[in-house]
């Protein structure tokens, strides 16, 4: 896995368990990949922000600052399948 796949993930499912911050199975997996990001990539200081339909993550890895933007239609698009799938 690379560092954007494991980021867009977190990113996704941090959406979802947004969306529902009751949902176990959300928090278990938000968990997973928060634990990837920290363990693999040396990932700190996490934060997101939106602007003009896109999603920035800005993190400290390895003592650098680096930003990565996905679109947020792509973000959100693992809640929108649940949402269809199980309601």
């Amino acid at each position: 896995m690379t560092l954007d796949q494991a980021l867009f993930n977190w990113l996704q499912i941090k959406y979802v368990l947004d969306q529902r911050p009751q949902d176990q199975a959300a928090k278990e997996t938000y968990q997973f990949f928060s634990n990837i990001l920290e363990e693999k990539f040396n990932i700190e200081s996490v934060e997101v922000k939106t602007n003009q339909g896109f999603y920035i993550v800005e993190f400290e890895q390895n003592g650098e600052s680096v930003k990565k933007q996905f679109p947020a239609q792509f973000v959100h698009q693992l809640w929108i399948d649940i949402e269809t799938k199980y309601n």
